[in-house]
């Protein structure tokens, strides 16, 4: 049991400030976050690597679009390796064996990780609003040498806001276990939500809101009937396609884990029966995996956002090696296909089928 004058939160932190002894019981996350964060590991290391290999060697030359999706994809492939530690760590019942830095260093590479995914994501949506509504006054401000000062500005920013990350989380020792905490010690927890409500206000509603205005305005204006050209047609398709897709990812993985953890924060500074602290430390619990889960979803944006990721990727695959090698043999042989002999007549052609000949 806990002392009379504690509480007992989801990542075994202990507080003196309130009056409720609530003891959560918390057997589900030894197996939901090591196996949510084991397939994200997996899968996110895989696309993720796909990915930068192939901006790195496939994809030249980089346009805007391609800058933001690169930063993007490191951004996600830093947490991803980072994921292994974690899963170990709930693997063995809140148990963490590797020191007080790495502990800070882990939760910083999250909150990292999701704030330059939003503000990224941010950018690129930025970018096609004023590409579909302001085609031809944007064309000044849409250069890839403007996106990478932008992508620099990103990392300074995202950055400068998490490191107190490194100041607040700290480990403590709970027995025979060492804990290492999601929040910080107790002394600082009220500073700490504070410093948190200003990460909820400024790198999540701020972009979020941002992002949902520009998509208004672009469905509106890609709904507008118009003697669009298949060219045309298929740009549409490729926007409405990144317009859903990253509403997915801020829908799914991002409002749910900061609603569940600003509520968790405040309810654990309010007087409240422990019912309602145990479910919204559950829905806190489980919507953390779907934070982490926005490494995985995002490769998938690269792919539909971009035509020469798809020609790379299809360019790749065996039957276009065949077509590639087929056509290089009939240029390097002089090959061109004729009509066969029976149309040289000149009489009206036949369906009879056309041969190849050397010339």
């Amino acid at each position: 049991m806990v002392g009379k004058d504690r509480i007992m939160n989801s990542s075994g932190d202990t507080t003196g400030n309130s009056t409720y002894r609530c003891v959560f019981d918390e057997e589900f996350k030894y197996v939901l976050l090591p196996v949510s964060y084991g397939i994200v590991f997996g899968v996110g290391l895989i696309l993720n690597i796909t990915a930068l290999y192939l901006f790195l060697f496939r994809i030249k030359p980089w346009n805007a679009i391609t800058t933001y999706m690169f930063n993007l994809a490191v951004s996600d492939i830093l947490y991803v390796v980072s994921l292994p530690l974690l899963v170990y760590y709930y693997s063995q019942g809140d148990d963490w064996p590797f020191g007080v830095a790495l502990c800070k260093i882990v939760k910083f590479l999250f909150y990292t990780n999701m704030y330059c995914s939003i503000f990224f994501l941010l950018c690129i949506s930025i970018h096609r609003f004023l590409g579909i509504c302001f085609p031809v006054r944007s064309l000044g401000w849409l250069k890839v040498r403007y996106s990478r000062i932008v992508c620099v500005i990103v990392w300074v920013i995202v950055i400068a806001f998490q490191s107190p990350i490194l100041y607040f989380v700290t480990t403590s020792s709970n027995g025979e276990k060492t804990t290492c905490h999601d929040t910080s010690h107790p002394d600082l927890f009220d500073t700490f939500v504070v410093y948190s409500t200003i990460n909820l206000a400024l790198l999540f509603c701020i972009p979020f809101v941002t992002i949902l205005v520009c998509y208004g305005l672009m469905t509106r204006a890609l709904l507008q009937p118009s003697a669009a050209s298949s060219q045309t047609s298929n740009s549409k398709k490729k926007s409405i396609k990144m317009i859903v897709i990253v509403l997915i990812v801020f829908i799914a993985c991002f409002l749910p884990f900061h609603v569940n953890r600003t509520l968790y924060y405040y309810f654990r500074k309010l007087d409240l029966d422990c019912d309602i602290l145990d479910a919204i430390n559950l829905a806190y619990k489980v919507t953390r995996p779907l934070a982490s889960a926005n490494s995985c979803i995002d490769p998938i944006l690269y792919f539909l956002s971009g035509q020469n990721v798809r020609r790379t990727i299809m360019g790749r695959s065996g039957i276009s090696k065949m077509k590639s090698k087929f056509s290089t043999y009939v240029r390097e042989n002089n090959w061109t296909i004729t009509p066969s002999e029976s149309n040289n007549n000149g009489s009206t052609p036949s369906p009879s089928p056309t041969v190849i000949t050397s010339i």
